[in-house]
């Protein structure tokens, strides 16, 4: 007489995970796409994106300010800033530098966690509004860094023409130009509003 076997788990031979399946966490894309924390603060990530990007027009022109005023009795700082260069011509280099950084680490955040436009990535905001400030025709005061924030945040939440449709573009060109758009509205915005007197 056999004894009935007893019905034992069956083991199957696990498969070595897919390299698709094993994202690593793009740790330095992150930080620099959520603007160093910035986009990870609750209520309106964007708006703190956009704070980031005065706080450095501020610093860039304060820098600006002091090669302006060798005489002062403070320790010299960025000499490199107008030397040998067109008056702007180093605003315009970190603007662009701003701008091809966030293309790529705006589409690595994005490709991490799996969404067209993560709402954490706020490098976006950083960049158009630094594109308010340092454009040709903007001179740059209280009024100016106030109002441009002003502007930019309006435009950037209305997305008139061309910007919406410049979110369609794939990876982090799509996340990035829309917001180049705004800044570029919001620097027009400036430009009128100077030509105003305002």
């Amino acid at each position: 007489m056999s004894t009935p076997t007893p019905n034992l788990p069956t083991t199957t031979s696990s498969a070595p995970p897919s390299p698709e399946s094993i994202r690593r966490k793009p740790r330095i894309s992150l930080a620099i796409a959520t603007a160093f924390g910035l986009g990870y603060l609750p209520k309106a990530p964007g708006t703190w994106g956009s704070l980031g990007g005065v706080a450095i027009a501020l610093g860039m022109h304060w820098i600006r300010w002091r090669q302006e005023r060798p005489n002062l009795d403070l320790v010299p700082v960025a000499n490199f800033w107008t030397i040998g260069l067109l008056p702007g011509a180093v605003d315009y280099f970190v603007v662009l530098l701003f701008a091809i950084l966030g293309v790529y680490v705006a589409g690595q955040a994005a490709k991490y966690a799996n969404k067209k436009d993560p709402q954490f990535v706020v490098i976006d905001e950083v960049s158009g509004q630094m594109i308010a400030y340092f454009s040709p025709f903007t001179v740059l005061n209280w009024k100016s860094f106030l109002l441009g924030f002003i502007l930019f945040r309006v435009f950037d939440i209305w997305k008139p023409f061309p910007a919406r449709q410049a979110e369609s573009l794939p990876g982090g060109l799509g996340i990035m130009a829309d917001d180049w758009i705004a800044g570029i509205y919001a620097a027009l915005g400036l430009w009128i509003a100077r030509a105003l007197g305002l």
